[in-house]
């Protein structure tokens, strides 16, 4: 039988569960957490922002300069580039053949966006919830309808 990995996350905490069959249930593979996500804004950056003239020709007056990403919405991208590489990990150690996504629509985006191909290809569902706070079996309880048609 095949093993499947469950990752239950959100944007500074995740578990990955291994799951072999119901009687089983969810065994801890690991566990990570990115307090750095959970600061305010204004601890992670350094200072202000820089500012720029917008007209070098007029005596317009310099805009402050907007960053593309804030730095919580960098440390939540970090934290998921990081969660991929843990398993693209587990991907090339053979340590699973089937992937379950639990995470918010945001975060579960973010953690897309990261993971190569082939850890995309074993993904067989994705649920949009955020169940870091639920301990293991409630969380296998929350989660039977969804995984258990997939295990064999």
């Amino acid at each position: 039988m095949e093993n499947m990995w469950v990752l239950v996350a959100n944007g500074s905490e995740a578990r990955v569960f291994n799951l072999t069959k119901r009687s089983d249930g969810l065994k801890l593979v690991s566990e990570h957490l990115h307090p750095a996500s959970r600061m305010k804004g204004e601890k992670l950056a350094s200072d202000r922002p820089g500012t720029y003239m917008e007209d070098s020709s007029s005596m317009s007056t310099g805009s402050a300069y907007e960053e593309p990403m804030s730095p919580k919405e960098y440390e939540i991208d970090r934290f998921a580039h990081e969660l991929a590489g843990t398993l693209n990990s587990g991907r090339t150690a053979n340590s699973y053949g089937k992937l379950t996504i639990v995470a918010p629509p945001a975060f579960r985006g973010l953690l897309n966006k990261h993971m190569n191909d082939q850890v995309k290809k074993l993904i067989t569902q994705q649920v949009d919830k955020d169940y870091t706070k639920v301990n293991e079996r409630e969380l296998l309880g929350q989660l039977e309808p969804v995984l258990f048609p997939l295990v064999s």
